[in-house]
């Protein structure tokens, strides 16, 4: 019987969630570096996933399957594509960085209420979010991914509304009702898309006998699988309308900017960079595969909204006076990018999309975790409330400067690559769109550089004269992700490698071939190539 190495990836996280929330409430500091340690192990497995993931290989690699619920023709099915290995590896990355910039977020309050902070609870939560996310991106069986993919808000939930971000305004009693506020509609919202799914998910188990989406799509690959025109499409709405509003995308987002808002920049990060991308991930495994005439039927439709995200979501970034709030806006836009590259049924822009979900992933925890950094330093999340603090901080300056610049996708820099893509996927099928979404890399410019120079340049402020720079433990929670960034700029061959035969077979799924040229081109040989 073969290791069941997609399951113990799974597993440690949650183990290392129950474990840490067990250590003894007087020993706050084991059980950050109990978490730490989970979360770096988790990482190697994935690592391990990744080196015994062969791209030239079968779809799904590394396969589990077991009975579950027979009855209803539920199976314990795991199995990871390209596109999988490269988000599990994003997932097992980022945490790490997490746990350590929030180190001492959880920490008791020295506040007038005296509110205590459950620290192990924080820690354990963040673990079992991993968890559930990483499963969500192995799972084959349709019912076994809705399951973790409801499951994760519940701790979700309680970071939010029980570990918000310091640095408020106003009353602690004030600061408290914005927290809950924010954890209610990001529940709200997220149930409503889960409820329909399900109504979807059983409709899919009725016309089809079982939940395997191995099986489901190799049937209708053989023509065996009987689904009407109608009935299809009303079971694609039904889980696209979930994942659009995990995604988010425009008009489901509204809950993104109050729960990034109101929650620590750690956990900022844990929404954005990794639990909204099971919306994307899923778009891409699920709505692609089990309805692909359903999916180029709602395509004009999603791309209307698409470009609808990108363009909106850059324009309100541009006037947020929030520093947490501008990122959030931010990534509204980019995940229009990312639906942009997914639905435009071309090779190019699906492998754009898949590379932009880890780019942005990089990208934002980076800037979120710098911005968090300054935050906590001046106490406010007002943009006005900062100024020259490269004169008395460079080395913050710096890494702000350069997680800027990735958001904006600056040549050079992984999410360039990503945005590029997804542009001449766009092009190559929809020129009009691709032009439209050209709007949101201006405006990401013009967000991204006027915050820096309203916060880093100009006159020092009195309140930030004292301003320390980065501490050892900052240094090493951002300086890989800028190098990652770098790098992944520089050589994105290691992911597309593994992406792009994934998304041919998606791609076949679709039954789409990417459009030829309008002119032809000529080849070395002296011959016409088309």
């Amino acid at each position: 019987m073969n290791f069941p190495l997609l399951t113990v990836t799974a597993a440690v996280p949650a183990v290392g969630a129950i474990l840490t929330a067990a250590v003894p409430a007087a020993r706050r500091t084991a059980a950050k570096w109990l978490a730490l340690f989970f979360s770096l192990a988790t990482l190697a497995l994935a690592v391990l996933v990744a080196v015994r993931f062969e791209p030239g290989g079968d779809r799904y690699q590394l396969t589990e399957s077991r009975a579950w619920i027979p009855d209803f023709g539920v199976r314990y099915e795991l199995g990871v594509d390209g596109i999988g290995v490269v988000l599990i590896g994003l997932t097992a990355l980022l945490i790490p960085f997490v746990i350590a910039a929030g180190w001492h977020d959880a920490d008791p309050l020295e506040t007038s209420s005296k509110r205590w902070r459950p620290t192990q609870g924080f820690f354990a939560l963040i673990l079992m979010v991993e968890a559930m996310v990483i499963i969500s991106f192995e799972a084959t069986d349709v019912f076994l991914f809705y399951i973790f993919f409801e499951a994760m808000l519940i701790p979700m939930y309680f970071l939010i509304g029980g570990f918000g971000d310091r640095a408020h305004t106003g009353s602690d009693e004030n600061a408290a009702a914005q927290r809950s506020y924010a954890a209610v509609k990001f529940l709200l919202y997220n149930l409503v898309g889960g409820l329909i799914m399900l109504a979807a998910v059983i409709g899919l188990y009725v016309v089809a006998g079982n939940f395997s989406l191995q099986e489901i799509t190799a049937a209708r690959a053989a023509g065996t699988l009987d689904m009407a025109t109608n009935t299809e499409r009303l079971l694609f709405l039904g889980f696209f309308f979930a994942f659009a509003v995990k995604a988010p995308l425009w008009p489901l987002h509204t809950w993104l900017p109050n729960a990034m808002g109101e929650s620590t920049a750690p956990v900022a990060v844990l929404i954005t960079a990794v639990v909204d991308k099971v919306g994307t991930f899923a778009m891409l495994r699920f709505c692609l595969g089990l309805f692909p005439d359903a999916s180029k039927w709602a395509t004009p439709v999603i791309l209307v909204l698409a470009l609808i995200s990108i363009v909106y979501g850059a324009l309100v970034a541009v006037g947020q006076r929030d520093i947490k709030r501008l990122v959030a806006y931010a990534s509204i836009s980019h995940f229009g990018f990312i639906i942009l590259g997914i639905f435009v049924m071309t090779s190019q822009g699906q492998s754009g999309a898949t590379l932009y979900m880890v780019n942005h992933g990089l990208s934002t925890a980076a800037l979120m975790l710098v911005a968090g950094f300054l935050i906590s330093r001046r106490g406010s999340r007002l943009i006005a409330d900062y100024g020259g603090v490269q004169k008395v901080a460079p080395v913050l300056a710096g890494t702000f400067l350069i997680g800027g610049l990735a958001t904006l996708s600056l040549p050079g820099l992984a999410p360039f690559v990503s945005e590029f893509l997804v542009l001449v996927g766009t092009f190559a099928r929809y020129p009009v769109v691709g032009i439209i979404a050209t709007v949101g890399i201006v405006l990401a410019a013009l967000y991204t550089l006027v915050l820096y120079q309203r916060t880093m340049t100009g006159p020092v402020k009195e309140e930030v004269r004292t301003m320390p720079d980065l501490r050892l433990r900052e240094v090493l929670v951002v300086a890989p992700l800028i190098a990652l960034l770098i790098g992944l700029g520089v050589y994105p061959k290691v992911l597309t490698d593994i992406v792009n035969p994934a998304v041919e077979h998606t791609m076949s799924d679709v039954k789409q071939t990417d459009p030829k040229p309008e002119v032809a081109v000529e080849a070395k040989n002296g011959e016409e190539a088309k």
